[in-house]
């Protein structure tokens, strides 16, 4: 299975554009191969069209900076460059040719921003989880990969699992995940499973500051119960 990790950047570009991009984005997305594609920094609207665009079924979790949302909405349309961060956050998971069976959000801090982990399970069994950590602190970074880390194990029950997304850190400590794919803070991790290839970055253009991530992940072949 593919499974792409990309931070949107509010839906912006590198230099700054001063017109929604939901287009290029899209556009972008759905010219990749992959099957599972966790995403975040998405402006809380464009789920949907992703996931529309790339054949691909779509679950949303908030985030941060959302209070403000209709009113904030109107200015990131058009000039998502002047109010960057403030037109409101969300993480994404997008799936194609699988079922969601079932989609679940846990809250990891609401202080000094809101921050959750969400996962979804697959009609293979498989659970898949997205996870952006609190920025400027490798403290908290680090608390909240492992508050995910215990989640995703709660959630998936032994069975195996794939934890992704912007963790703030370099270096993630995950204990019973291991890394298959990762570039500056954006990372790939599993349980239960191996790489079946080495992973990679994507040419992505201007879009964003965060390069996309790509793990080519498959069950390990001496797969053991996690240890308790």
């Amino acid at each position: 299975m593919l499974v792409l990790s990309w931070n949107l950047f509010h839906g912006r570009a590198v230099p700054d554009q001063p017109r929604s991009l939901i287009d290029e984005f899209a556009a972008r997305l759905a010219s990749w191969e992959w099957d599972v594609a966790l995403l975040q920094e998405v402006p809380p609207w464009w789920p949907p069209r992703l996931g529309a665009a790339s054949g691909a079924s779509a679950r949303t979790a908030l985030t941060s900076r959302i209070w403000l949302y209709p009113i904030s909405r109107r200015i990131a349309e058009r000039r998502p460059d002047v109010i960057k961060s403030w037109g409101g956050g969300a993480n994404a998971i997008l799936v194609r040719d699988q079922r969601i069976l079932e989609h679940r959000t846990h809250t990891l801090r609401r202080w000094p921003e809101r921050r959750v982990v969400h996962g979804v399970r697959l009609e293979g069994g498989w659970w898949v989880s997205n996870l952006h950590a609190q920025a400027h602190s490798e403290q908290r970074a680090q608390a909240d990969v492992a508050e995910a880390v215990s989640s995703t194990f709660l959630w998936s029950q032994d069975a195996p699992a794939i934890l992704g997304g912007d963790m703030n850190t370099r270096h993630p400590q995950a204990p019973g995940f291991a890394p298959v794919a990762g570039h500056s803070v954006d990372h790939i991790l599993v349980a239960q499973l191996e790489a079946g290839a080495p992973g990679r970055t994507l040419e992505h253009g201007r879009l964003s500051d965060h390069a996309p991530v790509l793990a080519d992940v498959r069950p390990r072949k001496d797969r053991r119960p996690r240890a308790s």
